[in-house]
């Protein structure tokens, strides 16, 4: 199935209309990464928001990585981070997405498209 990426999530936060219909007609909900919810929250103003993270998040399966998955994360961010600007959270978010075999919602594909075995959709439009 799927893993959302930081800007689906922050689409849905925000109201926009293509990413709640796109949401609602899944069959299955998605999971997200840990770190995913990380950003979100970094990204917050106030208990307010953080409250309205852990809201949007709760009904999703959250991934994280183990310490083999890490190790994996670290060689493609040295490897891609100068030559294709690879960041952190992109390297980590992206290889739980690889060690659960699930497809990556994401816009952001400049970033991830480089990372090997890993299965990106934009699922709507934006």
């Amino acid at each position: 199935m799927y893993v959302l990426d930081t800007d689906i999530l922050i689409d849905v936060l925000r109201g926009h209309q293509p990413a709640i219909a796109w949401f609602t007609t899944l069959s299955e909900l998605p999971s997200v990464s840990g770190f995913v919810v990380m950003e979100l929250i970094q990204n917050c103003q106030n208990k307010q928001e953080v409250n309205q993270v852990f809201r949007l998040t709760a009904p999703l399966s959250l991934i994280w990585l183990t310490e083999a998955d890490c190790d994996n994360a670290l060689s493609d961010f040295s490897k891609y981070r100068l030559s294709d600007g690879v960041g952190l959270f992109d390297s980590l978010i992206a290889h739980c997405a690889v060690s659960k075999n699930k497809t990556l919602c994401t816009f952001n594909v400049k970033h991830y498209r480089v990372i090997p075995n890993l299965k990106i959709i934009q699922p709507y439009e934006r």
